[in-house]
């Protein structure tokens, strides 16, 4: 176009073109970040309030531990959770408390068995041969013999055992039981049938006796042997006091003990829907009752009311004892008997929990089980308490009863 002389040029058109809105755009990064940040922010706030903030940059120790029936207290998600926050982790090795004490230790931090005998002749060797051994008792379970309860009212008729005042149930959960009268009834081969079982509803033919595990690799059922042979002692000493006295005690009281199943199976047995036939009466620990109680309670919101307790007439009472066998056992060992969270938590498993003199410290338990609406046990004050013997004379025995080599023990282990 020309005005004038000059020509006239026309503006550029420019064109308004719209946003591209590929994959990652602004919208899209935060549709993707958004989520993963919340995760994070999540994960970061839960550790904070558990205390395990700092945990990720934290070294984690990680222990070797030995043991038998105590490994329920390392397995259980509560004792784990108390001491990750103390940067700790267990790794356990399961045996039997007589096992964790004649074999090599090399490899472990700690060893926890169950009971006193196995436990002194742990110390005893590691202090001959001048090796580290650091010894806790947090708590302890008395030894009881757990049963169903048409075998305790046929017991009971029998004049054996004797129902015990229990809070808050309307069947007894919980019998004394005359070991005398029991054991009697053992060295005559009295079977189910000739003790009536069949007036409560069950066919039995079989003897009575108590099942135990292996004596030569249990605590409990070595344990039980001492119980078994205090009760059983005749016109003898309490316990014996020489190589021919404990010999001549084994082979007395051999035929009353019954024997065989591995330690970690006898209580799993017992709460088998095979059970009642397989092994009517076993050796237990209080706290593996006490614990499958408040579970039941709380996943049915009821008791199983088939399953009973024993208490043996003649106890004796068992302290785990928790050896550590270097430093960083000595640490767990010390938060065993300090840390309160663990202590409770012990506690909560059925354990009795001991004051630095080795006495049940207070009545936490009995508090416990009435919160969980579990019968308490009352247990009657005239109850005799058995000696075990030296360490020397139960290996001998067990070797006896066990027909299984006895431990050579140095000089200051006996």
């Amino acid at each position: 176009m020309v005005v004038g002389e000059r020509p006239v040029v026309e503006e550029p058109r420019l064109a308004v073109r719209g946003r591209a809105s590929g994959a990652w755009s602004r919208r899209g990064l935060l549709l993707f970040f958004l989520p993963a940040l919340a995760a994070v922010l999540t994960g970061i706030s839960a550790l904070a309030v558990s205390g395990n903030l700092l945990l990720p940059f934290e070294r984690v120790v990680v222990l070797e531990g030995k043991m038998a029936s105590k490994r329920d207290f390392f397995e259980d998600e509560e004792v784990q959770r108390i001491l990750l926050k103390h940067r700790i982790k267990v790794h356990i090795t399961n045996t039997g408390s007589r096992e964790v004490a004649l074999r090599d230790l090399g490899a472990f931090d700690f060893v926890f068995p169950s009971g006193q005998p196995a436990g002194d002749l742990i110390t005893g060797v590691r202090s001959a041969a001048g090796q580290y051994a650091k010894v806790q008792r947090p708590f302890m379970s008395p030894i009881v013999l757990a049963t169903y309860r048409q075998y305790a009212e046929t017991l009971q008729d029998a004049g054996i055992a004797t129902p015990l005042p229990a809070e808050g149930s309307d069947q007894p959960l919980y019998y004394s039981l005359d070991m005398q009268k029991f054991l009697e009834g053992i060295d005559k081969g009295q079977r189910w049938s000739d003790l009536g079982i069949d007036r409560h509803g069950i066919s039995n033919t079989n003897r009575v006796f108590a099942q135990s595990p292996d004596v030569c690799g249990s605590n409990s059922a070595g344990t039980y042997l001492a119980l078994v042979s205090y009760t059983w002692r005749g016109n003898g000493p309490d316990v014996p006091s020489t190589d021919q006295e404990a010999s001549s005690r084994a082979q007395s009281v051999k035929h009353l003990m019954e024997q065989g199943l591995p330690a970690a199976d006898v209580f799993k047995t017992y709460l088998s829907p095979e059970g009642k036939g397989i092994a009517p009466v076993v050796v237990a620990y209080e706290h593996q009752y006490l614990t499958y109680q408040v579970r039941h309670r709380a996943e049915s919101e009821r008791l199983d009311s088939e399953r009973v307790l024993l208490y043996p007439s003649t106890q004796f009472v068992t302290q785990p004892q928790f050896i550590a066998l270097n430093g960083e056992g000595d640490r767990l060992g010390e938060l065993m008997v300090s840390d309160p969270a663990l202590r409770r938590r012990a506690m909560e498993l059925g354990f009795r929990i001991l004051d630095p003199a080795g006495e049940v410290a207070g009545d936490q338990l009995s508090d416990f089980l009435r919160q969980r609406r579990v019968p308490v046990p009352a247990l009657r004050g005239n109850n005799t308490r058995s000696p075990i013997p030296r360490i020397r004379f139960l290996e001998q025995m067990i070797s006896i009863v066990g027909d299984c080599p006895p431990a050579q023990l140095p000089d200051a282990a006996q």
